[in-house]
This record gives C-alpha cells, structure tokens and sequence, in this order.
C-alpha cells in the first residue's frame, strides 16, 4: 500500500510519533522490521506533514507530545488503542497484543501514560526528527 495524500487526508495507515524520543523512534524501527507488507506509513508530530494531519482532524500539536497517533481509515485512534491497534498488524505473535484492547481504556491509558511521563528520563531524547534511510524514505510523509 502506498501513502498518497488526496487533499490532507493519507490514504493508508499514517502512525504519528514523537520524532526526538528515542522511545519512539526505537516503536518506529520495531513497526518498520514487522511490517513487511508496509501497512503502515509515518510522520513525526513535529514534522509539517504530522502538524497538518493533527490540525485536520482537530487535535492541537503540543509542545512535548504525550501520544502516539495513529490514523487509520480516516479516524484518530491515541494511547493505548493506537498501539494496540499497530500491534494487530504486525508480523508473528505481537498481533496477540491486541487482545489487551479487552482490558478496560483507563486501565491501559494510565500504564500508557505513566511510561510515556518517562520516556525522556528513562530513554532519552535527540535534538532532531529522525531522518530515514533511501530506501524506508517512501514510507514517511
């Protein structure tokens, strides 16, 4: 599947992530060596592709993003639900995570955000977005 854009909206699964979280781009890489058939296609929430596809769907780009996005089928999906959701199309047993979408949202998105409280402390930051290699360049908006 190809990301093309018709008007602001991608066609194809768009996951927006923090592009200087090194947690985040480590998720990245994750999806990228799971997803043979490239589902999934990516943008930084800094990036202007990942601010326009935010603001098009009404959500303020914050300064320090607490959220993976994910877009899928034209609807926004955050937190917990959004990684659940990536995991049910990856490769191998992690589509089995996807079964955690049974535990109630809360309970989920307090585990979420906890980490995601740390993830600088625990896993650091870099000073740009990532820039992706040649051949991994087509599946970043």
């Amino acid at each position: 599947m190809t990301a093309t854009t018709t008007g602001t909206e991608p066609v194809g699964s768009v996951v927006l992530f923090d592009g200087v979280c090194n947690l985040c781009n480590g998720a990245v890489n994750f999806i990228i060596d799971r997803d043979p058939e490239a589902h999934f296609h990516f943008a930084s929430l800094q990036s202007p592709a990942g601010t326009a596809l935010m603001e098009g769907h009404g959500l303020k780009v914050q300064e320090e993003p607490e959220s993976i996005v994910l877009l899928e089928a034209g609807q926004l999906f955050v937190r917990s639900t959004a990684a659940l959701r990536i995991a049910r199309h990856l490769r191998g047993a992690w589509r089995l995570l996807y079964l955690l979408v049974l535990v109630p949202r809360p309970l989920r998105d307090a585990a979420y955000r906890f980490i995601a409280r740390h993830r600088y402390r625990w896993f650091g930051r870099t000073e740009a977005c990532r820039v992706p290699t040649p051949e991994l360049k087509a599946r970043f908006l």
